[in-house]
């Protein structure tokens, strides 16, 4: 069949050049994209690539540069949504009470918030539509640090760092952190750092009451190594490719 009676979607049907895909999804131009693929950079659906004619379908193929996941499907939502208080963690309330669906009225698609945020904690919440990625990113078993400050009442005695990582008892078992730093002090308020990996809910705050320090605020800053920055209260942004990657080699997708 000649060139000109051959099917226009056939090219199509076969997928997109892999140096497109990537090029589309910001990791490379094409000719650097190209690069990649002949150094052996590129893995799909856990193979290797090295051949430049390789076309892949960007709303099924798992694609890893340099060991980290791109994900090239443009369908495939990754959010950070800087919480403020006050705001149910849930996508609608039939009590109408504000909520963070109110935040995304214009996003399209459902989308499944990573955890949970109490009405009173402030901070870091991921927002997906990969409903596989949040599952792990919640899960214990994956063990994916959440990162927190908490403003308690002081003063703060030298052993509670200790105390918290041997972990104290609460009413439904042990509970026990990763990490613990004081950040700052006065005669009367701390402010601490927590960092664990557990989602029972409102861990912090019963962990830290227990303890003896109750919570007067709570901040989440970051959630693996994804980290809050600059964004106001109520602030939506795209998560960017690399903190994208570091969430899915987290949870080894």
């Amino acid at each position: 069949m000649t060139s000109e009676h051959r099917s226009p979607s056939s090219s199509e049907a076969e997928g997109v050049r892999l140096q497109k895909v990537l090029s589309r999804a910001g990791v490379a131009s094409r000719r650097a994209a190209e690069e990649m693929i002949t150094e052996g950079r590129i893995e799909v659906n856990g193979e290797p690539v090295t051949e430049l004619g390789r076309r892949v379908d960007p709303a099924t193929a798992v694609i890893h540069v340099d060991g980290s996941r791109v994900v090239v499907n443009e369908d495939v939502t990754h959010l950070m949504l800087n919480k403020p208080t006050g705001i149910l963690c849930s996508m609608s309330d039939d009590q109408d009470r504000p909520c963070i669906g109110d935040y995304l009225r214009e996003t399209e698609g459902k989308l499944f918030h990573v955890g949970r945020l109490d009405v009173d904690t402030e901070g870091l919440l991921l927002i997906t539509n990969d409903g596989e990625l949040a599952h792990r990113l919640m899960h214990p078993s994956y063990r994916v640090l959440k990162t927190y400050l908490a403003e308690v009442l002081g003063p703060i005695p030298k052993d509670l760092g200790a105390r918290l990582r041997e972990g104290i008892q609460l009413d439904d078992g042990v509970a026990k952190v990763d990490g613990f730093k004081l950040v700052d002090t006065n005669k009367n308020r701390a402010l601490v750092e927590i960092v664990l990996h557990e989602g029972r809910k409102r861990i912090v705050r019963r962990l830290l009451k227990e303890a003896g320090h109750p919570v007067q605020r709570l901040v989440r800053t970051a959630v693996g190594d994804v980290r809050l920055g600059n964004e106001r209260p109520g602030a939506i942004r795209k998560l960017n490719r690399q903190e994208v990657g570091s969430l899915y080699r987290s949870v080894g997708l």
